[in-house]
């Protein structure tokens, strides 16, 4: 019984009309406002059952200010999202979380790892400082970054959350330390996020976990399409040549890489090649991050999330401590007196060390730089891949481009044997594809619609802010609990009780159970009402007496009462008010307002009720003896436009959709009887 269909396009949201989805509607929609056929602010919008939720939210590097952001405009209001989940702490999928937190209106609640939530502080605080920006156009400031930090909660993998009727875990994604992948699930219906994942084990990251459960959608990165990467031994072997043949030329190698993730990899990989040369032992190696060193200090407190091989070398030694590389705090303390190594960041070339170093050097054809990831369109690492004559510098001048460019995948994305593999595994319904340059992906969709082809599987590629509506109906069911349940049921048994609706799960229980398998509690509301009366207590009694059946004397909180069908006391508390006092419930209420009505009508009228002498049909109901003063009596408690006297010896009582007809029969007899039929009966009665 599932159907998709996927409405807006071109950056711009437009309202389904072929669908009305309410809150407990079965359509689920993705929207991508981010990573929409494009690498870079990933944030992908989830809604189901009322429910709203946010995957990542990062900024595009090719861009500044708001111009980097995710299309929030197309969130109706961020105040609705319940959840937002961050994978790791990339930029392009975390940086836009401060501006999200403090300048917007959502309340929801942040998640994501434990080491991912150490990074995103040290590296965010570096973005801030580091922007090349005027200050005007800045998205958000540290204080900023501060107070999002207290609405983050840190989650280890495996850990199962249950929050607002969402359940979600996550897992090993790979990729980079603490980088997950959720699982999440809304009525029964499961989605897996992947976010960037890499199922290949490097020298430091263990391969991404697969889920054991089977989810109903899978939201899978898309980054490099249809390409396989080269073996690990062979792309660790043309790096370590590129470099090694740019120094011994004399010139200077720049490595331009992300502050954490694939930096600490290569890190260990030119550690380990100048050990086994000791002729390079006199060229430098520099790390240029003040900021890696101090997030080193995370890696080291989570080395247990990394792989077997770096556990048995940190149980020797800290494998991140290494012996041919310095870190280099700034140009300030560079000596560029000869040939070298620098790995600067950030990895686009887009400001900062690295493209201050690229600007340097590029005019010489000795220097070379050796890019090792993904490069997003529009940034100037992606550029100069394409071989230009002469580059723009930062400063707007144009010089000329000589430096050597060589390009290895360290990139720890997906590739299509990892990804088919996945999906092979997973077999999931839908697969949607994000995080992927439009050419790539609509590629790879070509390639896996190939693959499936039969087996009912559906792959999708939304554009920015276009909305993929995916219909998931099932049989709603409840269980029965507690006393209701001690008994086998029987055919065509009828079944009370309170149906009882926590998030998607339906129980029904007795009123008496319900402190025991729900969280609810049994309560009793009492209600309290002063009336004013001057007349004689005993001229109440008696009319009291005169129109009900039950009417007890006693006494209550030290006062004179009347019990009227051991349900309204009416307390005699001075000479000149009464008080009355009762339990709610519906009947209690009406019978609550016809004993206020009579006690009102005594204390404007007391004579109206010497002419009704009380008579007594054959199974105990009073009566009035004059029609006309019971229609009297019955309109002081429904109104007088509700109450007719038809036919001279029938009372027809109308309120909305409810109605009661008062028949008396031989009304010239004594004693008197009537039939009373209607949904008001019980309040005429009493």
């Amino acid at each position: 019984n599932n159907s998709v269909t996927m409405e807006a396009a071109g950056g711009v949201k437009r309202k389904a009309t072929e669908i009305a989805i309410g809150p407990d509607h079965d359509i689920l929609e993705i929207m991508p406002i981010g990573a929409g056929a494009e690498v870079g602010r990933s944030c992908i919008m989830l809604k189901f059952k009322g429910k709203h939720i946010m995957l990542d939210c990062g900024i595009h590097p090719a861009y500044n200010g708001l111009a980097a952001l995710p299309f929030f405009d197309a969130i109706d209001d961020p105040s609705t999202i319940d959840v937002l989940l961050i994978s790791h702490f990339h930029l392009d999928h975390c940086a836009s979380l401060p501006y999200f937190t403090e300048k917007t209106t959502f309340k929801g609640r942040v998640f994501m790892t434990h080491p991912t939530k150490a990074i995103y502080k040290m590296l965010l605080t570096d973005y801030v400082k580091v922007s090349n920006i005027a200050v005007e156009e800045m998205l958000y400031d540290e204080q900023d970054l501060i107070n999002s930090m207290e609405k983050i909660d840190g989650i280890n993998y495996h850990q199962e959350v249950e929050y607002n009727g969402i359940k979600f875990a996550c897992y090993n994604a790979g990729h980079v330390l603490g980088a997950a992948m959720f699982m999440i699930e809304i009525a029964g219906v499961r989605v897996l996020y992947t976010g960037d994942f890499s199922r290949q084990e490097d020298r430091h990251l263990m391969a991404a976990e697969t889920p054991t459960t089977c989810p109903d959608i899978v939201i899978v990165e898309s980054t490099y399409g249809v390409q396989n990467h080269e073996p690990r031994i062979e792309r660790e072997s043309r790096f370590t040549n590129y470099v090694h043949s740019i120094v011994r030329r004399g010139g200077r190698c720049l490595i331009p890489v992300f502050a954490l993730g694939r930096a600490q990899e290569l890190l260990l990989i030119l550690d380990e090649y100048w050990t086994a040369h000791p002729e390079l032992h006199h060229i430098p190696i520099y790390y240029a991050s003040i900021l890696a060193k101090k997030c080193m200090t995370v890696y080291q407190t989570y080395i247990n999330m990394m792989n077997e091989n770096i556990k048995k070398q940190f149980a020797v030694s800290n494998p991140f401590v290494f012996k041919h590389i310095s870190n280099l705090n700034g140009m300030s303390d560079f000596d560029d007196a000869g040939p070298c190594i620098v790995m600067a960041s950030p990895g686009m070339l887009q400001s900062g060390m690295s493209r201050e170093l690229f600007e340097k050097w590029c005019t010489s054809a000795k220097n070379g730089v050796v890019i090792p990831g993904y490069c997003v369109e529009g940034t100037l690492a992606k550029h100069i891949m394409s071989d230009p004559k002469e580059i723009t510098t930062s400063a707007g001048a144009s010089v000329p481009m000589r430096m050597s460019v060589d390009y290895v995948s360290f990139s720890a994305h997906s590739d299509f044997s990892q990804t088919s593999g996945f999906l092979d595994i997973l077999q999931p319904p839908y697969v949607i594809l994000v995080h992927g340059d439009a050419n790539e992906m609509g590629r790879l969709k070509s390639k896996l619609g190939e693959r499936y082809a039969g087996k009912n599987v559906e792959i999708l590629t939304p554009k920015n802010c276009q909305t993929v509506q995916l219909k998931f109906s099932g049989d709603k069911t409840a269980k029965v609990m507690g006393s209701l349940a001690s008994a086998p049921p029987q055919e065509g048994q009828s079944l009370s009780g309170l149906l009882v609706r926590k998030d998607f799960k339906h129980t029904v229980v007795s009123p008496q159970d319900l402190g025991t398998y729900t969280k609810l509690t049994m309560c009793t509301v009492t209600q309290r009402q002063t009336v004013p009366f001057h007349q004689p207590f005993d001229v109440l009694r008696g009319a009291l007496r005169q129109m009900y059946d039950s009417v007890k004397e006693g006494f209550e909180e030290d006062v004179a009462s009347l019990k009227v069908h051991d349900s309204v006391s009416v307390m005699h508390t001075s000479t000149d008010q009464l008080g009355l006092s009762w339990v709610s419930s519906p009947v209690n209420d009406m019978l609550a307002d016809s004993v206020v009505a009579l006690i009102l009508r005594l204390e404007t009228n007391p004579m109206s009720f010497k002419s009704l002498v009380p008579v007594r049909d054959n199974h105990g109901l009073c009566l009035a003896h004059d029609i006309d003063a019971s229609r009297d009596v019955l309109a002081q408690q429904y109104g007088l436009n509700n109450v007719k006297v038809v036919e001279g010896h029938q009372i027809h009582i109308q309120i909305g959709d409810l109605n009661v007809a008062v028949a008396f029969e031989d009304h010239h007899s004594k004693p008197n009887k009537f039939i009373i039929q209607g949904l008001l009966a019980d309040s005429v009665v009493a």
